[in-house]
């Protein structure tokens, strides 16, 4: 009877979990550990900025836990003053340089920096008769005008060209607004990034490669990183102690990773699914290794219940990252940390792709998964542990 379970256990869990106990039969249970206020989900839908969705919901958080109240605030403000900035800075490169969709949390750091910040009502950024973001025709047209720029058609630029970029902002994400009204007082972009109390330069971020010098910084050579923004390089289970320590003291975490990775479901569940072979028998071990890569990849990443995962490793990492296995694909929001049936610790992320999959836009993404996938975050220099934030000399 007991070998009869086990063969059923090794269909029934993907040949992650072959020796389990029948508890993990009943899919994936997860129970709170840690779980902090952040503000309800928002949906990027057909556009690139999930840079400014997810860190405008660590900077809603932020003032969720300064005690501020709650806050809606509008990631396409952040997104026309970046596409500006990204033109010129591509213009100036002569093409040399990225010019897409994409970003980074730096990005809307230095937006709010420069320029303030408004609430969703004062700038929803859909003036082209749709309901949700649908950025394909923009990013069409704007690529292309920069491109003919730097053509050089007339030998020289014209006085008029940063002028016809935001026309064309203008006309699909709307004028930035000088003045408007919240609650009854009248604001500008700055005056109402004053009265937040939110202050952009007391975060950091931070990253994990050998390719670079521990504790130094560097712009990590991705595109999206077009402004060439600088991370403090930290081994990996430092990286991992400061996801825990930011948690447990009440920061949530601007999470830039890999979504791409087949064990980062559309239901809601981030993984990194391994057979593990010191449970199977020879015999198990036989019909693992005589199935198809296909056969095997049906089974591994079916995620019917909780199993093995991946032992991670700082080589791991790098390997992935020099192999363009591990790419800057998504940014989401970290905000809890929570345990599946069998003890395994899952990190609670915050999606922009609206109410969808099984936890309505939240995702557990497994410990082993964010060692591995993450590409960098931007945290409160004061979520840091104390011996990791004197290395790095951050006041």
């Amino acid at each position: 009877m007991k070998k009869l379970f086990v063969l059923l256990a090794c269909v029934g869990y993907c040949g992650l979990a072959l020796a389990q106990e029948a508890k993990d039969s009943t899919g994936y249970q997860f129970t709170t550990v840690k779980e902090l206020k952040i503000t309800p989900i928002k949906d990027q839908f057909r556009s690139g900025t999930c840079w400014s969705f997810s860190t405008l919901a660590m900077v809603e958080a932020e003032l969720l836990r300064m005690g501020k109240g709650e806050y809606n605030l509008s990631e396409m403000f952040v997104v026309y003053n970046n596409y500006v900035e990204k033109a010129v800075k591509y213009v100036r490169l002569q093409g040399k340089g990225n010019f897409a969709a994409g970003g980074s949390a730096e990005d809307v750091m230095h937006a709010i920096r420069e320029y303030g910040i408004v609430p969703q009502e004062a700038m929803q950024g859909l003036n082209y008769g749709e309901e949700q973001h649908v950025h394909g025709e923009l990013d069409m047209l704007t690529s292309a005008y920069v491109n003919a720029l730097i053509k050089n058609p007339n030998r020289k630029l014209s006085t008029a060209w940063k002028n016809g970029f935001k026309g064309i902002l203008d006309a699909y994400l709307g004028e930035i607004p000088a003045n408007f009204t919240y609650n009854e007082k009248s604001y500008t972009p700055k005056s109402f990034a004053a009265s937040l109390g939110f202050n952009p330069d007391d975060y950091v971020s931070l990253t994990s490669y050998t390719h670079h010098l521990f504790y130094t910084q560097f712009a990590i050579e991705i595109e999206d990183n077009w402004r060439w923004d600088l991370s403090y390089n930290i081994p990996l289970d430092e990286l991992m102690q400061t996801f825990d320590n930011a948690i447990n003291n009440g920061y949530t975490i601007a999470w830039s990773s890999d979504v791409s990775e087949k064990g980062f479901t559309r239901n809601g569940i981030a993984v990194v699914p391994d057979i593990n072979f010191t449970e199977l028998s020879n015999s198990e071990q036989a019909r693992w290794l005589g199935l198809s890569q296909k056969e095997r990849d049906d089974q591994l990443y079916k995620l019917d219940n909780p199993g093995h995962e991946k032992n991670i490793t700082q080589e791991m990492r790098q390997i992935a990252y020099d192999n363009y296995e591990t790419t800057d694909d998504h940014g989401m929001l970290i905000y809890g940390i929570a345990k599946d049936q069998r003890g395994t610790k899952y990190y609670m992320v915050k999606n922009s792709w609206g109410e969808s999959g099984t936890y309505k836009g939240h995702w557990y993404a497994s410990e082993a998964f964010v060692k591995y996938k993450t590409m960098s975050i931007l945290v409160h220099k004061n979520a840091l542990p104390a011996a990791i934030k004197q290395k790095l000399n951050i006041k």
